[in-house]
């Protein structure tokens, strides 16, 4: 039986992501953020997203400054110890950005809510918490079997999840490292949570290698969308186990979004750059610098 190739461009797979859909960003806070996909959203000029997230960074700030989001339901957004997401918060107060709060862990398990197509989540732990109280999207609810008193918490239900990972074959199965940290378990939950899953990779490898080693491929082909090599596709956000963290263009995104008319001029610099062209503006030397490994087998 013959299978059908998903490898495609960043613009074509991007191209089916529509404006005031629902998306969700792999990775977690700085690390393993699908930055060439966030880029190409940027460049193709979406609108009226809504992001639905765990912890978000860069990736929602950067959307958000470029005026693609209109909602955002997550437990933080911010750079770590790059300080404060400034688009974001400048939104926030000029009240162009609706922000829905929800704890890290209940973040997490809206996505698990969606994977296994529960219409809620129940939570135990919101008692005397200003998140329930403000947050109309949760309904407190009786347990029929003990009388406790529970909250019902909605499903993330993504439209769209995009994801960077290491590797993958043209079909569409992706494999991660055999350590798993929390950004490729998040991966994992977010691709398994959604109908369509848009998967970047460090490098398009053949299915004969992924057979070497089938225990590594969590997501199948059956469940991706569209594939597309895109190396370094996590700069400057790290790719644990393969390479760091940029901490120099993150302290030059940092500047340019000191204020609007500095972001909106280092957005007029940036977004036309092809994902070639943003690595050339990177240079070799600093992007090799940052490897620290080899890609998986």
């Amino acid at each position: 039986m013959s299978r059908t190739t998903k490898l495609t461009t960043l613009e074509t797979a991007v191209h089916t992501v529509r404006d005031g859909q629902r998306i969700a960003l792999g990775g977690f806070a700085i690390y393993q953020r699908p930055m060439a996909l966030t880029r190409e959203l940027v460049r193709q000029q979406r609108r009226n997203l809504t992001i639905v997230g765990i912890v978000n960074a860069i990736e929602a700030d950067w959307l958000i400054g470029a005026g693609a989001v209109a909602r955002i339901e997550t437990s933080y957004v911010g750079l770590e110890k790059f300080g404060l997401a400034k688009n974001f918060r400048r939104a926030v107060e000029a009240g162009r950005l609706e922000v829905v709060d929800y704890p890290e862990l209940l973040a997490w398990d809206r996505f698990r809510a969606s994977q296994e197509g529960l219409p809620f989540w129940p939570c135990t732990f919101l008692g005397g918490s200003g998140v329930a109280q403000y947050n109309a999207d949760i309904v407190p609810f009786t347990c029929p079997l003990t009388a406790a008193q529970l909250w019902a918490v909605p499903p993330a239900r993504p439209d769209v999840v995009l994801v960077h990972a290491p590797i993958g074959d043209e079909y569409g199965n992706v494999a991660f490292h055999r350590r798993k940290m929390l950004p490729q378990s998040v991966d994992i939950t977010l691709t398994r949570a959604c109908d369509t899953v848009i998967v970047s990779v460090e490098k398009i490898v053949t299915p004969r290698e992924l057979q070497k080693q089938p225990h590594l491929v969590e997501i199948p082909a059956f469940r991706t969308t569209h594939i597309v090599e895109a190396p370094f596709g996590a700069h400057p956000t790290s790719l644990p186990g393969i390479y760091d963290c940029d901490d120099a263009t993150f302290a030059e995104y940092v500047a340019a979004s000191a204020t609007p008319g500095q972001f909106a001029a280092w957005q007029d610099e940036t977004r036309a750059l092809t994902p070639m062209g943003w690595l050339e503006r990177i240079g070799l030397t600093r992007l090799l610098a940052l490897r620290n490994t080899e890609l998986p087998a």
